[in-house]
């Protein structure tokens, strides 16, 4: 057993150690597994659940923006409210409401102090997509529909349920009873279709079906993730999915309203709203990350698609 010196030496060690890594990325977006600390690509089969006060009171009720590479969230507003950054937008939520957070989002949060209540949930998506098919498709339908991340919770019943199953989990995951890891699994599930039911109920078309995710489209969004800093042709996505451009660009549109040279558009525009916002790197430098021949060929790029310019959409911050 370790004495109490030993204990101490090696959490300050522990907490000096989180320190170092977050100073080291003060002049990028930090990347975190839980807020603050190290980020964990071996996770797997993750599930965490805490209050918001738990994390959020220590670090003055403010939540500064960062990632995770490989975790979904959903966060569940039960009392107060706040403001948010998702990406490059700011938004304000007040309760009730949950939020969906994406793996690989750039987020934030400003709680209002000693007011905000409700739950974090935090998971590796494997951790419900094991379960049932339905488990699956609800995720999947999650991350659609975070595009807008704030969910209002308008009936106090479901408020009311998925605020007594976050409770259960956060016991569960407290006692660690035997089965406890099944037991957690099914309450993620649970809450994961009851704020998809949510969020697609508030979607423009009224629909609350739980529609599963396009295995292309998932497919072409991994490629996009993976080369989009040094590959913006749709040729070179169509080529590693087998499939034409027109036959590719057809697929998507059908199954997401949207063209596949669009996909790979916005996500090279989100890249550099993140370095414009988040960072001061020289815009001639984001220019050459993103894979521009030079900064006016990038320059043409943002104003087209946003109708700014990088100068303009850095000073005013938005």
């Amino acid at each position: 057993m370790l004495c109490k010196a030993a204990i101490e030496r090696s959490s300050a060690a522990s907490s000096s150690a989180r320190l170092a890594y977050a100073g080291g990325m003060a002049n990028a977006l930090p990347l975190f597994h839980l807020y603050g600390d190290p980020p964990d690509d071996q996770a797997f089969d993750f599930v965490h659940v805490e209050t918001i006060a738990s994390r959020s009171s220590i670090h003055d009720w403010t939540i500064r923006a960062h990632r995770h590479r490989n975790l979904f969230q959903i966060l569940l507003i039960e009392r107060g409210g706040g403001d948010m950054t998702f990406e490059a937008a700011h938004l304000p939520f007040a309760a009730p409401a949950a939020i969906l957070v994406p793996a690989a989002i750039a987020h934030g949060f400003r709680f209002e102090a000693n007011v905000t209540a409700g739950w974090v949930l935090t998971f590796t998506e494997d951790a419900a997509v094991a379960l049932i098919d339905r488990a699956s498709e609800a995720l999947s339908r999650l991350r659609d529909l975070a595009a807008h991340p704030i969910v209002p919770i308008n009936d106090e019943a479901e408020l009311a349920r998925l605020s007594a199953l976050c409770a259960e989990l956060s016991e569960e995951a407290s006692l660690a009873r035997e089965g406890y890891r099944v037991a957690m699994r099914g309450l993620l599930a649970l809450i994961a279709v009851g704020v998809a039911r949510l969020a697609a109920s508030r979607a423009r078309t009224g629909s609350v079906t739980l529609q599963p995710a396009d295995a292309t489209v998932a497919q072409l969004r991994a490629l996009v993730e993976e080369f989009f800093r040094r590959e913006h042709r749709l040729g070179f996505y169509a080529e590693k999915l087998d499939m034409t451009v027109d036959r590719l660009n057809d697929h998507v549109k059908r199954a997401t309203g949207v063209t596949a040279g669009h996909l790979i558009r916005q996500r090279v525009l989100t890249e550099a709203k993140r370095q414009l916002v988040f960072t001061a790197a020289p815009i001639q430098d984001i220019a050459a990350e993103l894979a521009f021949a030079d900064p006016s060929h990038f320059a043409r790029f943002f104003r087209k698609h946003t109708g700014t310019t990088p100068h303009e959409f850095r000073d005013h911050g938005a």
